[in-house]
């Protein structure tokens, strides 16, 4: 990304005091460090102030927030061995207004608090309402001031809108404060969303179209204030809302439409070729892959320090597993592997078999199954430097190759690693192959350290590998992986995309569900899997991710050049998974013929599972099905199960740890306690308990 200016913190830090935690050290704070406002009556300061909007949704990725507010607690993800934020997951008390810290049972004080989204959500709230105010009246030049403009309604309209996803009815401050207020009205989830529409719609017309440019791919341009309309609209639309949202409905569907029609044309009409380019194929800070058409939206990072601000991308760690861990030595963590091992989330088994394991790429160019060796721990087993030392099989529930087959991890199989003990003696694997052969092949006895399978006599085995609790050997998947940090407990260096094409595409196509249309629905569905398709010459078994940036790191010299050659080996378990399977760089056929009847099986045996058996159900839960292979692990899961009306159902059919979940609880967030206690009466008096008690959302 360029450059922006860190301008606006003093501003965020003085208007948004009253939202932020009202400790009283908090409140008494000495706000001598702040910009002075009246640059604000500049239109350089407008536009400085509009740039620096970009900084605040960077806040979404700078912790463990990032996964527990969006990805814990569905059908897609469990919880691993890191128990931070478990409660996220299971639904327990611990997930309450007051938040989760060790004294309350949490196993560390990193544990994210549902203040967290409500305080910071303020603060770029505070300097949108800045803009607004002020552009008519400061900025003469109109096509400035349009853009100024755009930019403080979205941010604010986007703002408004996570938190009326998250915690329902809110505060709408849309005017500035200059003191402290601590007084206010929560408005209703009707007037919420009101809000947030009519802003979005507000950037919908002052954006003049995508010929802007601020910062090369993550800038908001029209088609971003598009797709967040429609995704807005499509919320007001959804079964959350159904007890009010009658009036809107019709009118909102076909605006949503309308609105993703125009994000679609406006980026040529076509979804980036090879999905790997999305994610894998990461080679490095502001590579051309963050620059793609089909981002319509990110969360800008680059590696300069200058420019770091208070919150970089800590999003790398989320999805990968312990393998430093499990592989009992013999694979060791580094920045050439392009993520830390920090086990936060654990993929659940609807989430391995929601995917057609023979013909959808994604699942290939997502999952990472191999890890080479890079420590030999005894040279007496044959393992030598690059061969494969992590292994893992997603073969499928049917699939009876490996009933007799012994696997677990490292840490736990005979010290003396003798191969008539150990693991791996029935193994079969080779090294590298060339481009159109197995990456791993049939090698009779090759010795492996680790190695994992799904399926043995038709149960789920995945989850007792390790002896644990919670076992922490699965695969991951490496949408975040970043070989461009420059420690191994750094921070990453990418762009984090909050937005793309195919997911416009599949809200039209959900859009036109609701009202039946299902042969239109199908065809934006087909455009979203045609890309799915393995092509025509593709190695099945090829496998990259953002390790790739390695390759440029300044740090990839001596020992660590070596590590990386030898843990990154390009392959996956592609045929190991599928045995049945001769190799083949024949094209695959995702299409869908029917819609919704005759369904793909993996998608029958979910729909079965959940009862979804009308049209509309159907056609629903497929949708959901096609956002998990499409978009797993993509931060908007959570939000989109409870606009759907299935957060309940998906996440007890399909994550054994939501054990807690609770209708008509647990669709809304809690309102933050800090925020409640800190509010006082028009004439300065304690809200009283029964005040309080009205303030909360149902159930806490």
């Amino acid at each position: 990304m360029n450059n922006f200016k860190n301008i606006g913190f003093g501003l965020l830090v003085l208007m948004g005091v009253s939202f932020s935690s009202c400790s009283e050290d908090f409140l008494d704070e000495d706000l001598t460090s702040q910009y002075a406002t009246n640059y604000f009556d500049t239109p350089e300061g407008l536009v400085d102030l509009s740039q620096s909007l970009y900084g605040n949704i960077r806040w979404h990725f700078g912790f463990g927030w990032a996964h527990a507010i969006t990805s814990l607690g569905c059908d897609e993800f469990t919880t691993g061995n890191d128990l931070t934020n478990e409660m996220w997951n299971t639904y327990d008390n611990r997930l309450g207004p007051v938040g989760a810290t060790v004294a309350t049972g949490a196993a560390n004080n990193n544990a994210t608090s549902p203040a967290a989204l409500w305080d910071e959500m303020y603060f770029g709230i505070a300097s949108a309402n800045t803009i607004i105010e002020k552009a008519d009246k400061v900025i003469t030049d109109e096509a400035v001031r349009n853009r100024c403009l755009a930019h403080a309604y979205f941010l604010r309209g986007y703002n408004f809108y996570r938190l009326t996803a998250q915690y329902g009815g809110i505060v709408l401050q849309t005017k500035p404060i200059t003191t402290v207020v601590r007084n206010f009205d929560r408005s209703t989830e009707e007037e919420s969303w009101a809000q947030a529409i009519s802003d979005l719609r507000n950037a919908y017309k002052y954006f003049a179209g995508e010929d802007f440019v601020y910062g090369k791919g993550i800038t908001w341009t029209k088609a971003t204030a598009a797709h967040f309309l429609a995704k807005a609209l499509l919320f007001r639309s959804s079964e959350r809302c159904a007890e009010w949202n009658s009036e809107y409905k019709d009118a909102d569907l076909k605006e949503a439409i309308e609105a993703t029609t125009y994000a679609i044309n406006a980026r040529g009409g076509k979804l980036t070729a090879n999905y790997s380019d999305l994610y894998a194929n990461w080679t490095g800070v502001d590579c051309p892959n963050e620059q793609l058409d089909e981002i319509l939206m990110a969360a800008g990072f680059n590696s300069d320090a200058a420019t770091a601000g208070r919150f970089g991308n800590q999003t790398g760690p989320s999805f990968t597993p312990q393998f430093s861990n499990f592989a009992g030595g013999w694979v060791i963590r580094g920045v050439w592997i392009g993520s830390m091992d920090f086990q936060a989330c654990r993929p659940t088994e609807y989430t391995y078999s929601v995917f057609d394991h023979v013909n959808d790429a994604r699942m290939w160019k997502t999952f990472k199954t191999v890890f080479g060796t890079n420590v030999v721990k005894d040279n007496t087993v044959g393992v030598k430097l690059g061969d494969p030392g992590i292994v893992m099989i997603l073969n499928s529930k049917n699939d009876h190759t490996y009933d007799s087959y012994k696997f677990g991890c490292a840490a736990t199989q005979n010290p003396n690693w003798k191969d008539d003990n150990g693991r791996l003696a029935e193994w079969t694997v080779g090294n590298r192959q060339t481009a159109t052969a197995g990456n791993l092949t049939a090698t009779k006895g090759q010795f492996v350290p680790s190695s994992l399978v799904l399926y043995q006599n038709g149960e789920y085995v995945a989850p007792t590998f390790g002896n644990t609790a919670r076992c922490n050997f699965f695969a991951g998947i490496n949408k975040t992986d970043d070989g461009s940090r420059n420690g191994e407990r750094s921070n990453a260096n990418r762009d984090v995309i909050m937005a793309r094409l195919a997911e416009t595409f599949l809200m039209r196509a959900e859009c036109n569900v609701r009202l039946g249309r299902y042969s239109q629905a199908m065809a934006d569905i087909n455009v979203v899997r045609a890309r799915a398709q393995w092509k025509n010459g593709e190695n099945r078994s090829f496998y990259s991710d953002g390790s790739l940036a390695f390759k440029t790191n300044p740090l990839n010299t001596g020992a660590a050049a070596a590590n990386y050659v030898n843990s990154n080996l390009e392959m996956n378990t592609y045929y190991l998974s599928n045995p049945q399977l001769a190799v083949t760089t024949a094209a695959s056929d995702l299409t869908l013929k029917t819609f919704p009847a005759n369904l793909p099986v993996e998608d029958e045996a979910i729909l079965s599972k959940i009862g979804a058996s009308s049209d509309y159900q159907r056609a629903m839960h497929f949708l959901l099905n096609e956002r998990t292979r499409e978009s797993l692990g993509e931060w908007d899961r959570w939000e989109t199960l409870s606009r759907t009306g299935t957060l309940i159902t998906r996440a007890k059919a399909f994550n054994p740890d939501a054990t807690l979940i609770t209708a008509n609880k647990h669709e809304y967030r809690p309102i933050p306690q800090s925020f409640i206690d800190g509010l006082l009466n028009d004439d300065g008096t304690n809200l009283t308990a029964d005040q309080k008690a009205a303030w909360q959302n149902s159930g806490y």
